[in-house]
């Protein structure tokens, strides 16, 4: 496949796999924006790798740790504080992002290149580093805190 092709297919599902993983739409498209830019410069590199779609996610998640520790966090202050929400009634997807963003980054992106980047164990675990025991551990534990918190009477307003 070439660069411009896969482009055209897979750049809203990157754009949304690091939305999941806990940046901002606008972050999101930034990150993703430079992941692509350095898989252009490597494409060759990229095409040649066992599983290209899971190279793409190791750059991808490399370039969204070095953008998390450029960005600076701080809070500003304001006058008007945002309307409380009083929608009781959220929809399954609102409950699983709130439910995937207070759980550990490690989890997060384990459970996020799984079961919506849809990599095997072996591509996380060449994806993030780490050993595919770890993966599975990440795993587990991330289910298992999601079930906890989408039964949870809080996990729906």
């Amino acid at each position: 496949m070439e660069f411009d092709e896969f482009v055209a297919s897979r750049r809203p599902a990157l754009v949304r796999a690091v939305v999941l993983m806990g940046s901002p739409i606008a972050d999101a498209e930034d990150i993703v924006q430079s992941a692509l830019t350095t898989c252009y410069r490597h494409w060759a590199k990229v095409r040649r790798a066992g599983s290209p779609e899971a190279y793409v996610y190791r750059i991808l998640v490399n370039t969204r740790a070095s953008a998390w520790r450029r960005k600076w966090r701080g809070e500003l202050p304001t006058g008007d504080l945002p309307d409380a929400i009083t929608d009781a009634d959220l929809t399954t997807g609102l409950a699983v992002r709130e439910a995937l963003a207070a759980m550990p980054a490690t989890q997060r992106e384990v459970l996020v290149l799984r079961y919506y980047a849809d990599l095997t164990e072996r591509e996380i675990a060449d994806v993030l580093r780490i050993p595919p025991g770890t993966v599975k551990s990440r795993a587990a534990r991330g289910l298992a805190a999601l079930a906890t918190t989408l039964r949870s009477p809080d996990a729906h307003g």
